[in-house]
Order: C-alpha cells, then structure tokens, then sequence
C-alpha cells in the first residue's frame, strides 16, 4: 500500500525488452536506501516487485498485464520517474489508499499557469470517470491529487508549486499519458451495491 506522496524522482538507466515482458533498472538512492529484495516501490503509480539492488539502483521486471494498462509501455533509458516506497506501519498518511494497482491511462488536455499554482485537466476514459468526484482523490502518476473539477470523460487538478518541482508531473506537456488510479473505496462501494441490487433483482 502507498500513500501517493513521491519521495523522490528517480531516472530510468536501463529497458531490456523481454517480448510480452520488460526489465527495468531505475537510480533512486533515497527508495533504495533501506530496501531489499521482495520490496515493493511504486513507479509512477506503478507497484513494481523488487528483484536486483545495486549501486542507488534497482531493477524490476515488468509484466504483459502492467505494460498493457500502464503507460510502462513507453518508458526509456534517461526517462525520469515518480518514486514512493511502500507505507510503512505507524507513519503519517498524507496523501490517500494507493495500491499502486493503475486502473488505465489518460491523456493531458490542458495546462494553465498561474502566479502560484497551475490547473491540469486529464482526459480519461469513462469507465473510470464515474469513480471520480470533485474533490475526491486520484492517482496521477503515483501523485496523490485532490480533484477540482470533473467532466464525462475529464478531470482537473490544481498543482502547487511543490507538486511541480518534485515530481513528474510539471514536466508533463499536453498530448503526454499518465497512469490514473482510481479511488479504491469507490469501486468496492459499486461493487457491493451492483451485487445487492442483483440479489433484490433476482429475488434472492
């Protein structure tokens, strides 16, 4: 489980195509700081599995499931990333329920600057879109965002200044995909309502 407060931007140093799969080796000296093999980091939303450490890095292999719903697919040698290890018991929970499980991809739309933040809007398909609410919390490339605004097939977010230096996220530009992960209490919530309406349905 993460909490979707990047801890650090790390740079992706080596892609190794496996056909239906990929081995990533990614530099990030604070996550792999007291990490481990088995350990889960999140890779711009990503849950990946610890299986190398060497030298500030660590490499992870990436599955057909990951690359498919991910915007993984894409990612090269120099690419920079949002970082986060997993939570850890007893700490501070800043940001949100992020399982690092991404839900599908969305496309950035627009850009607006301000003096001191700046409004983001993210197309997304609208099968995810009714899990979104004005503000509620999404996952944009492991960045735990509150939303500001919500369409049929969009949504906004405003980003501080923080947000955009630490992370991915301010070197985004329009057209760019990002990984969206959904908020997971609202898709139980449909789930146990889906199935109680059926039984009603049913008569059972």
């Amino acid at each position: 489980m993460f909490t979707g407060i990047v801890e650090e931007r790390g740079a992706v140093v080596a892609v190794r195509d496996l056909a239906d799969a990929a081995r990533v080796t990614i530099a990030g000296p604070l996550v792999t700081s007291d990490a481990k093999r088995g350990d889960s980091i999140a890779v711009n939303g990503v849950c990946l599995t610890v299986v190398e450490l060497a030298d500030g890095a660590f490499t992870a292999d990436v599955m057909h499931e990951t690359l498919k719903r991910s915007s993984l697919d894409g990612v090269a040698e120099g690419d920079q990333v949002n970082l986060e290890r997993a939570a850890a018991v007893g700490q501070r929970f800043g940001g949100h329920i992020v399982q690092g499980h991404v839900d599908g991809t969305g496309l950035i739309i627009s850009r607006e600057p301000s003096e001191h933040w700046e409004l983001v809007t993210v197309g997304l398909p609208r099968e995810l879109a009714r899990y979104v609410v004005e503000k509620g919390s999404i996952t944009v490339d492991g960045v735990s965002l509150t939303v500001v605004g919500v369409g049929d097939d969009w949504f906004s977010v405003s980003l501080i200044p923080e947000t955009l230096r630490a992370t991915t996220l301010g070197d985004r530009a329009v057209g760019d995909k990002v990984n969206l992960e959904v908020d997971v209490i609202a898709k139980y919530v449909e789930r146990l309502t889906t199935a109680h309406t059926r039984k009603e349905t049913h008569g059972e």
